[in-house]
Formats: C-alpha cells, structure tokens, sequence
C-alpha cells in the first residue's frame, strides 16, 4: 500500500528541510558542552558534584520526558508541541548563557532536556505523515538522520570556534537564531495531526514513565562512572519498580502514553533493538576514542575533534547509502550487513595497539559509523512504517528512548571494561604517596597529571605504564564490544529471518 501511496511534493520536502533545524540542534546541544567545561568552570566555580550534573542533566531528563512528550505530541497536534518546545528552548538556552551560578545553569540545563524531548518525536511524526510513501520516506528519514548525527559532530567543532572568541554561555545562544527560524517557517511549512481521542491524560503514568527512565538512565551512569555501588544497584531497582508499575498500569488504560501492542509486531520490535544495539556500539567507542586521541595519542582537543571528521563523513554515506539500498534488498538483510560492518569496526580498533595507527584507528571508526547510521536510519524507518500514523508519536518516543538508553548502556559496559582493565594493569613507581597512587589508578587524565609533576624519570614510568595499561584497556573494551555485536547480529538475523518467513506464509487476503 505505501507504495501506491500519494507522493510528496515540495511542499512536504520543504518542511522537511524546516525540520532539520530542531534536529540539528538537539544533537549538537548533547555535545557542545564538553569543550567550554573549563571555562565555564573557571566563571561559576562548580563543585565536582555541580559539574558533574551540569553536563548529565540534559540527557537524563530528554530521555525521561521522550515517551511523555511523544504522546502528548500526538494528543494535542504534533506542529503544535514542536513550536512550543522550540520557543521554549529558545527562551531556556539564553537563561543558560546568562547563568550565573552552577544551580542555575544546573535548572537551565534540565528545562533544555525536557525541551528537547517534544522537539524529536515532534519531527520523526511528522516525517510519517508528511511521507505516507514507502521510498520517500526511508530517503527522508536517511536526511532526518544525517543532520542528527552531523548535530553531534559539529557540537565540539562549533562550540570551539565560538570559544576562541566570545564567552562559555556563547556556547547556548546558538540555538536561539535556529528555533526562531523554526517558529517563522514551521507554522507555513509543516502540516498539524492530531489524535482526536476523549480521554484524559495520564499524569500518573506520565510521572511513572520518567521515573523510571530516569533512575534507569543514572543508574547506568552511576555504574560507568563508580562501578556496581550502592548507589547504582539502588537506582536500578527504583528504575525497575517503576518501569514494571508503567507497564502494568498501561495495559489497563483504555488510551495509554505507549501501546504495548506495538511491541507484539515482530518488525517493530526487532528494529528497536538494532537501533539500541548500534548507539551502544557508537557512543560506548566514541567515549574511550575522545580519551585514546588526546591523552594518549597526544592531539589537542581541536585536532581530536578534526579525526572525528572521517567518521561523521562515513555516518552520511551510511543514512543514504542505506536509503538507496533499501530499494533493491530487504530492510532486514540491509540491517543486518550493517550490524556486521559495526562489528568489524570495533573488530580492527580491537587490534593489538602496536600493529596499528592513527590511520587504521580512523578506519576503524569510519567503518562503525558507517554500520551505526545505516542501522539507525532504516530502524527509525522500519519502527515508524509499523506503527499506525496516529501513534507516531509515540512510536517516535520509544525509538529515540531506546537509543538513548542504548548509549548509556554503551558507556556502563565499554567505560567499565575499560576502567577495570587500566587499574589491573597500571604500575606506580616505588616511594609514590598512596593518595597519588590512588589518583593515578582512578584515570589517565589524573595518572598524567600526577606525572607532570614528578621527577622526569618517575614521571616517564608512570605515564608511559598509564598510557599503555589505558590502551590494552582500550582494546578489551573495543573486542568486547564486537563479540556483543556479533552475538547480537545473528540473534537479530534470525528474528529477521523468522518474521520474513511469516509474513511470506501469511495468505494474501491478510496483506
């Protein structure tokens, strides 16, 4: 049927193109922090718990508030969420540039991420129904998904730029030209759906829903960061006590925030895995990448951030690359050969770190964003084509709530392998104090620290057995990571399989 379907006109690609901006900004929010922490620092004085929530909070409460917002979005018209959503951020990021001190910019923070989370279910819903054509919308969806990952690139790139000339809060006034923008065109180019339901909102549900997704997502935090502590196990369980009275209150609702029935159709749900499976590949690699770059191969923050180019090239080629072969193959045999090229990816930065360089550790991740954004662009596609269009929304929601958890997920794993293999293998130098010591097994950063203020020969020793027990850490955490992919790729290969042979036995009356 979508292939019969009425094609889009310019019209429809024009709002396409007003829908790149919030997406763009959303991604780049999630990084453009990172390079102006000390200077920010440096202004308001943090504490290490202030900064350390200054630069989690946004995500925490985007991902609690994805599934709310989706919901609501297809409530009260999904044009109407993302234009709120966009004066909204716009407001809130010139509270943050303007912040001074680490509990305000803590607030602004927060107020962003719940902004940010009607922004994205906002616009995937919107590309379902603007491309009710199969063909149309996989290219749309490969652009949609292209300007997310290039959002994330451009964050350091940007954000350095502006830091060589104006103050840290520059870093959040970006995003007020671009949701201005949005409010001017969005109202002319973008269509209003709405689900005319009679049923009240779910605030309990809502309330449940964001509990548990956020103690979920600190939990994971809390345990790359610290390992399994109590504060993490405790996390856990609140997140999964509330996850599970979500759940059972849902099934109950005659008119639920997320429609359990989604997950009983074998596309939908074997999609939302793939996805999950390749944002924990991507950013899991690209947390211990960042640290490899500058603390051990020596770059500048700058010119780590310019390596990261190849990659975000290869994360283009990979949305339209698997928008155009999707026409010619199975959604499911694309994803698949995607899941493999991510694999090998983690497979050859996994090599022996005297066997390889930086041109091979490029490779490396050229070929995982290749595998990543391929994936990503025909899951979201796949999640949205099963779902029914006036639950869009929703499904929009849940995708991007599994990719967020899919990243946290990554970082718990790689960061821990990672973290336990530097501390089993880094070795002090005889007569060091035990609380240097004890710095120096805590990270490399603080083992390089402490190095530069020894005596040269010390110093030497102790950096050059950090960096090194940091790579073998490194390239454990990268074969791991491979190993999960794999096993991963032919469970997911056979699920494929399994759902083709059903829909291929089904009789045609039912398709």
């Amino acid at each position: 049927m979508d292939d019969t379907s009425r094609l889009a006109g310019r019209s429809e690609w024009a709002g396409l193109a007003v829908l790149a901006l919030p997406t763009l900004l959303v991604s780049m929010d999630m990084s453009i922090l990172f390079l102006a922490t000390p200077s920010l620092s440096a202004a308001l004085r943090p504490g290490s718990a202030e900064l350390l929530w200054i630069s989690d909070i946004y995500g925490f409460l985007l991902a609690g508030a994805l599934i709310p917002m989706g919901a609501i979005g297809d409530r009260i018209g999904r044009r109407k969420l993302l234009l709120l959503g966009a004066l909204a951020f716009g407001l809130v990021s010139g509270l943050a540039a303007l912040a001074t001190t680490p509990a305000m910019l803590v607030g602004a923070r927060a107020l962003l991420g719940i902004a940010g989370a009607t922004l994205l279910p906002s616009t995937l819903a919107l590309i379902r129904n603007m491309f009710t054509n199969a063909r149309q919308r996989s290219i749309a969806i490969g652009i949609w998904t292209t300007c997310f990952t290039l959002g994330g690139v451009l964050g350091p790139i940007v954000g350095g730029l502006l830091l060589e000339f104006f103050w840290w809060g520059s870093i959040f006034l970006i995003g007020i030209p671009i949701m201005l923008l949005l409010l001017l065109l969005g109202p002319i180019c973008l269509p209003e759906f709405v689900e005319r339901t009679g049923f009240p909102y779910d605030l309990l549900g809502i309330g449940q829903s964001m509990a548990s997704l956020l103690a979920l997502t600190f939990a994971l935090k809390q345990f790359a960061e610290h390992g399994l502590t109590v504060m993490a196990g405790l996390s856990l369980m609140a997140g999964l006590t509330a996850g599970r009275s979500f759940l059972r209150r849902q099934r109950r609702l005659d008119a639920p925030l997320v429609d359990l029935g989604l997950f009983r159709n074998a596309a939908f749900s074997t999609a939302l895995a793939a996805n999950s499976l390749s944002l924990f590949a991507w950013v899991g690699a690209s947390l211990l990448v960042a640290q490899y770059l500058q603390l051990v191969m020596g770059l500048s923050p700058l010119s780590a951030g310019l390596w990261t180019v190849p990659a975000a090239a290869g994360s283009v080629a990979g949305c339209l690359g698997a928008a155009a072969l999707s026409k010619y193959f199975p959604p499911s045999r694309v994803a698949c050969g995607a899941l493999l090229l991510t694999t090998t990816g983690l497979a050859v930065m996994a090599l022996p770190p005297g066997s390889f360089g930086l041109g091979v550790l490029i490779s490396g991740m050229v070929l995982l964003g290749i595998g990543v954004a391929a994936v990503v662009t025909l899951a979201t596609d796949l999640v949205l084509a099963a779902a029914p269009a006036e639950k869009a929304g929703a499904a929009a929601a849940i995708s991007e709530t599994g990719a967020d958890l899919g990243g946290s997920l990554g970082v718990a794993v790689f960061g821990s392998i990672g973290i336990a293999a530097y501390r089993a293998l880094i070795v002090a130098p005889a007569g060091l104090d035990p609380r240097d010591v004890e710095s120096a097994r805590d990270t490399l950063g603080g083992a390089l620290d402490i190095a530069a203020g020894l005596s040269a020969a010390a110093g030497d020793q102790l950096r050059a057995s950090a960096q090194s027990a940091f790579t073998s850490g490194f390239g454990l955490a990268m074969a791991a990571g491979a190993a999960i992919l794999l096993t991963s790729t032919v469970l997911f290969a056979w699920a494929a399989l399994r759902w083709n042979e059903k829909q291929r036995s089904r009789p045609a009356t039912e398709n």
